[in-house]
């Protein structure tokens, strides 16, 4: 039988049907790539999205003390489709996407917030370092210094630099900068915060919690319980005797040369986003990355290695609190912090790459004992040569942008004008994270800044400018 053909319709009725099929195809192809989406967003994407705004919302209203709105707001604006319930009486913050993929987070004392999981204990409570009983200037306390300014140093410049700091030139792009704390010759010469914040307040450091990492792997280092050019003690490492990841020392994974393989992408689509918001355990997803360069051959930016040094740490002791015990006697009470507060993840170990919260007072005084050496009040705090070996860029870093766990500035070799913060002088060195922190080092002018905030975007935070402002007005 033949189709009737027409100059209209040269194919006929078969051209028609098969017209008719291609749009019923593509149709279903797309549903099928919407279902197939949709299932990817509902177990992939929402509980990212939901362990976000459940750990980071409890953080920010139950360590932080901030109001609700401001952090819904703020703080969660990027997930603004993600409803929030903050419950005071329990100190839990549930998060949830029209009621699929909900997570919790829940604080407790000293021990910040802690996404929850089915079957994992949550009893740990951890009692404040006492307050100093006398009235003495900071880092001893923090009555205010009635000295005179240092001589040579121009006030005027410094406030207008902290100023302009705190100030928001473009209101459509925010730098929220809330707390910028400087010191000078072990004395805090100058400080500023933003409305809703003080001297008291804790705030989270992001990455800067690797440098708290560095500064616990030290302690074991110095006591014997860790060797530094010794293979990584990773049980998982260990069970196939020709697993080439058993080379791995603690000095790779600190100087992030591990050669592990890593994808530090966060958000929607970045595996960095499960790690901290979904996994139970943050450090499980680096431990079981294979090998893609040879150990201290590659450097690689990755919060995972940092978070298999802080499960070492953990490792070392019997209890989860018993971790934080031990940050508390042997690091933050020498120091004078009392601010201090170390999150950990659903299986108990410290967040090594991403979850301490300090005031800017304190994140200042950790600072100033990676400026003293890693002495304090006469007491070798640290190791001897452990910050020299901190600050000293990892030989694999080509820029010599990265030494354990901090950023440098020494610059390309032999090219120390190729440097990450060109202004500032090549000795100077970093505790960075995310959203604009900083604790910016620097040793040859007997500095140290600091300066926290929740900047989204990198434009609007400039650390080399803010650094060089400050430096240019201290004495020479």
């Amino acid at each position: 039988m033949l189709a009737r053909v027409s100059e209209d319709d040269p194919e006929g009725s078969a051209g028609s049907r098969k017209r008719w099929l291609a749009v019923k195809l593509g149709a279903a192809l797309l549903g099928l790539g919407t279902l197939g989406f949709g299932l990817y967003a509902g177990m992939v994407m929402l509980p990212r999205a939901t362990g976000y705004a459940a750990k980071i919302g409890c953080t920010a209203v139950f360590v932080s003390g901030l109001e609700p709105a401001r952090v819904l707001k703020e703080e969660l604006a990027a997930v603004g489709f993600v409803d929030v319930e903050f419950d005071h009486d329990t100190q839990t913050t549930r998060a949830a996407v029209v009621g699929l993929a909900e997570q919790r987070a829940t604080h407790r004392r000293g021990v910040g917030c802690t996404l929850v999981r089915d079957g994992l204990p949550l009893e740990l409570d951890l009692a404040p370092v006492a307050a100093p009983d006398d009235d003495r200037a900071w880092p001893a306390g923090d009555a205010p210094d009635t000295r005179d300014d240092p001589s040579g140093l121009d006030r005027a410049a410094l406030d207008a630099a902290l100023d302009a700091a705190i100030g928001e030139p473009d209101p459509a792009a925010p730098r929220r900068t809330r707390a910028v704390v400087v010191v000078y010759d072990g004395r805090l010469i100058a400080e500023r915060y933003a409305e809703g914040f003080d001297a008291s307040t804790p705030l989270p450091g992001w990455s800067m919690a690797k440098s708290v990492t560095n500064a616990l792997i030290g302690l074991l280092v110095g006591r014997g319980e860790l060797e530094l050019d010794g293979p990584a003690p990773v049980p998982e490492w260990r069970e196939d005797p020709d697993d080439p990841r058993a080379a791995i020392t603690i000095s790779q994974l600190l100087r992030m040369s591990s050669g592990l393989a890593f994808e530090e992408r966060y958000g929607p689509f970045g595996t960095g986003s499960d790690m901290l918001f979904v996994h139970e355990s943050c450090a499980e997803l680096a431990v079981n990355q294979p090998l893609i360069a040879s150990p201290g051959t590659r450097y690689a930016y990755s919060s995972g290695t940092a978070n298999i040094l802080a499960r070492i740490v953990r490792s070392r002791f019997e209890d989860p609190g018993a971790q934080l015990r031990f940050a508390q006697r042997e690091l933050f009470e020498p120091l004078g912090i009392r601010s201090a507060v170390l999150e950990l993840d659903p299986s108990g170990v410290f967040i090594g790459s991403s979850f301490a919260l300090m005031s800017a007072r304190d994140w200042a005084r950790l600072g100033q004992l990676y400026l003293y050496d890693g002495v304090w009040n006469g007491r070798q705090l640290l190791p001897a040569g452990w910050v020299e070996y901190t600050r000293a860029p990892a030989p694999a870093a080509p820029r010599g942008e990265y030494g354990a766990l901090v950023q440098t500035n020494a610059g390309a070799p032999g090219q120390p004008e190729d440097r990450r913060l060109p202004s500032l002088p090549t000795d100077a060195f970093e505790m960075v994270g995310y959203e604009g922190q900083s604790v910016l080092i620097v040793p040859s002018r007997r500095a140290v800044i600091v300066r926290l905030g929740l900047t989204r975007g990198p434009a609007q935070w400039d650390t080399d400018r803010f650094g060089a402002s400050v430096l240019a007005s201290l004495p020479g």
